[in-house]
């Protein structure tokens, strides 16, 4: 069969200048928007490994990865590889009365890193895996109210939205299902609405991506504990900060922790297709899918498709035979430490803080009267500004990619690819410390943008 007509790449030659016209007018208006605000409106035209590179083929450092979705950076050979294979095996896929073997061999892949759990229901996005968990749960132990922690992010979707931390996302939104939020790492709080005997179960991300809060040293065996006392689930969702983004292949393996249910995406994509992944032990399984009945009681039209398997598949394998955990670890670990040799350098750098490549960069008030006033008019006008001028200067001077980790939050957050090696540690510390030095300069371009966000968010008031 002939391809007819249709070009991708010529497509894409004769429109893709019209990105941010395209955008503006037939998808989200506010996106391009915001990105020609802030100075992010860029053509890239291609992309390998943890670099960016625009039309002019300048080089940028992508320290962001796609939040997280890129661990193995862009493009890795094996998961390419992959997918041309799958493709090109023109597999009879998505019958939906079939039982593809790619998804059974990811599945037993998929547990084979967490051997106290038993099955995998597979779907499309981090919000899909964290809506499976909610409803597991909910079924499994007959009750409907979840707790989560105050600032958590678990996805967008109605479910996950019931169970987000963040005011801003939830806001318009409601009626959302029964929930209860407790303040982070807060045991005493947990019990207490344990004791209810209502709570089918605890969602929690083991570091929570917005603002990288790590759970105190010893919370999560202590909640499950108390879960298990009161019949309740541990859900932790390890969408961003699993697939071994912290040196360890799940993050709540830190803490020796086993629990009911765990939700992971992005990493697991390879970077090429959308994955979720709902991780739990034969019982809820079992009675969630109870009889012939109840056979596709919770499914996905997509969820388990060939491509998304083989990429996941990829990836795995890509993890074992390339050390990509212990990577994580190792370097995160070297960049960490040296960011954190700056803390008493600057002023305006209050902590470092994160575990292997999800690292969390805080700011807080200068102690010197010549800082102050310019800290004090970006704090004034909106929290979270200076840290976003750290951003822009990132980018803009030396071509790294970087985002503040949440609204209203002085922090930067560090998510690179998980393959980064030393030339990119130097390339980051030496760009931060540049910044830092303008920073504290008292004036400059990082302040100048300042000035610019300041006058940006009195316009809007």
């Amino acid at each position: 069969m002939g391809t007819g007509d249709f070009n991708l790449r010529d497509l894409l030659a004769r429109r893709g200048g019209e990105r941010y016209d395209l955008h503006r007018r037939y998808l989200n208006p506010q996106l391009p928007r915001m990105l020609h605000a802030i100075g992010f409106d860029k053509v890239y035209t291609r992309a390998e490994g943890p670099y960016l590179y625009d039309a002019d083929g300048a080089e940028y450092l992508d320290m962001l990865a796609g939040f997280g979705v890129f661990a193995l950076g862009r493009h890795h050979p094996v998961v390419r590889q992959a997918l041309h294979d799958v493709l090109d095996a023109n597999l009879a896929d998505l019958t939906q009365f079939d039982a593809p073997p790619l998804a059974g061999l990811l599945a037993e892949a998929l547990l084979a890193k967490v051997p106290h759990l038993d099955r995998v229901y597979f779907g499309n996005s981090g919000a899909e895996a964290v809506e499976a968990a909610l409803k597991f749960a909910r079924y499994a132990t007959g009750r409907n109210r979840v707790i989560y922690c105050d600032h958590a992010f678990h996805g967008l979707t109605a479910g996950a939205l019931s169970v987000n931390g963040a005011r801003e996302f939830r806001s318009g939104f409601g009626p959302l299902l029964p929930d209860t939020v407790i303040p982070f790492g807060d045991l005493v709080a947990l019990e207490k609405e344990l004791r209810r005997g209502d709570v089918a179960g605890f969602l929690i991300e083991p570091i929570q991506g917005k603002g990288v809060a790590i759970a105190p040293p010893g919370f999560l065996p202590a909640a499950q504990k108390l879960l298990r006392e009161h019949k309740a689930l541990l859900i932790v969702d390890e969408v961003q900060c699993g697939v071994g983004r912290t040196g360890d292949f799940f993050a709540f393996q830190h803490d020796g922790a086993e629990p009911d249910l765990i939700a992971t995406a992005k990493a697991l994509s390879g970077g090429y297709v959308p994955i979720g992944a709902t991780i739990g032990p034969d019982w809820i399984f079992n009675k969630v899918y109870s009889s012939m009945d109840r056979v596709l009681v919770h499914d996905s039209t997509f969820g388990s498709n060939a491509q998304a398997m083989a990429a996941g598949l990829a990836t795995l394998h890509v993890f074992e035979t390339e050390g990509v955990v212990d990577n994580a670890r190792k370097v995160g670990d070297l960049l960490q430490s040296r960011l954190a040799e700056l803390v008493d350098r600057y002023e305006l750098l209050s902590e470092v803080r994160g575990r292997g490549l999800m690292i969390g960069i805080e700011f807080d008030r200068p102690t010197s009267w010549k800082l102050r006033g310019s800290w004090a008019a970006l704090q004034a006008a909106r929290r979270g500004l200076f840290a976003q001028t750290v951003v822009h200067a990132l980018f803009h001077r030396h071509r790294i990619l970087t985002q503040v980790s949440g609204d209203h939050l002085e922090v930067i957050k560090l998510i690179p690819p998980l393959i980064i090696g030393e030339r990119e540690v130097d390339t980051f510390v030496n760009a931060f410390i540049d910044v830092m030095d303008d920073a504290h300069s008292g004036s400059g371009l990082i302040w100048d943008f300042g000035k610019s966000l300041v006058k940006q968010s009195r316009a809007k008031a």
